[in-house]
């Protein structure tokens, strides 16, 4: 055995240092595009049908809820004149004004579905003169919007020009599409506006209000006044079971049909020219919120117009995104 100190060679046997130019690089992290989460929730909570059981119980509590109080009152009226007449009389007035205030407004509410369904009907026979090329259906139908919207002085000046137009038009595509021409492109624009100021109030409440579910319902409501305010452009003033059940078929279509979804169509033209988009993504959720509105919009344009756009040209969500959003972030 050697004696003395053993030298080891450490430089041979270690292995070679790592270099930083060896390193794998880091990957880059890419943001999770913005899905208009806010509504997406309130489309889908719109669109919800409630089960059997659920109107059952609704209805039950309802009806039970009202004999309670209707016995309740007969029962407070009648000890209340029985102890003291006068005011027992003046209860029984103000109760009977109440129930007739009650009825006149179940009778808006049956008129306000009356006006819908109008615009429902002069599309559907609107659509079958075009298919049939009947021009004595599309007269019928010019003759019934002409006396839709005959009180109303933002179409004298079109239904002026339609009386002195229609006469040279000779098949039914000619007389529904100068009809269109004149009566709806004001009124096209005038529901555009409506969309935009819809669209620029959900946009500004998802990126400035970091409340949870105050998105949501900021979103539901002004989709709500939006859709009302839409139909009552083209005359289908309506109340509030009727704006809730025209809002519900609206958002049905679109959950049903995927346009709540958020894709590259959408992304691109709202997102691709907007710097504060791309840095935040709070106010990019608002971008997108506000251009799924405009798509509910857009789609209560069809489903409340009484003639459906042939001559004149849909909306683009593009074009009111443009319109509705560039002000807001500095580009108006």
């Amino acid at each position: 055995m050697a004696k003395g100190p053993i030298l080891f060679d450490l430089e041979a046997e270690a292995s070679p240092r790592p270099q930083v130019a060896d390193a794998p690089p880091v990957p880059d992290i890419v943001p999770v595009a913005p899905q208009g989460q806010a509504m997406q929730a309130a489309a889908r909570l719109a669109a919800r049908q409630p089960s059997t059981l659920v109107r059952a119980f609704w209805w039950l509590a309802t009806t039970l809820v009202g004999a309670v109080v209707s016995i309740a009152a007969w029962t407070f009226v009648t000890d209340l004149m029985a102890r003291a007449p006068l005011l027992g009389w003046a209860m029984t007035v103000l109760l009977t004004a109440f129930l007739l205030v009650l009825a006149l407004l179940g009778l808006r509410e049956m008129a306000a579905f009356g006006r819908l369904a109008r615009l429902d009907g002069l599309r559907h026979d609107a659509a079958q003169a075009l298919a049939q090329e009947d021009l004595k259906a599309a007269r019928a139908v010019t003759d019934r919007l002409v006396g839709l919207y005959k009180g109303r002085e933002d179409t004298r000046w079109g239904r002026e020009r339609l009386t002195e137009l229609r006469g040279d038009q000779m098949d039914a595509a000619g007389l529904l599409a100068l009809t269109e021409q004149e009566l709806l492109l004001p009124l096209d624009k005038a529901a555009s506006r409506e969309i935009e100021a819809a669209a620029r109030q959900v946009a500004t409440v998802t990126a400035l209000v970091p409340l949870a579910l105050a998105d949501v319902v900021a979103a539901l409501t002004a989709n709500l006044r939006m859709i009302r305010r839409v139909a009552e452009v083209y005359g289908g003033r309506s109340g509030f079971f009727g704006s809730w059940r025209l809002t519900r078929a609206v958002l049905s279509h679109m959950v049903a049909t995927g346009a709540v979804a958020v894709g590259d169509d959408l992304l691109e033209p709202v997102l691709g020219g907007t710097i504060i988009g791309k840095l935040s993504r709070r106010f990019g959720e608002g971008l997108v919120n506000g251009a799924l509105t405009a798509r509910v919009g857009v789609a209560a344009m069809d489903v409340c117009r009484p003639l459906p756009f042939s001559v004149a040209k849909r909306p683009s969500i593009r074009g009111i995104i443009k319109n509705a959003l560039a002000g807001l972030f500095g580009k108006g």
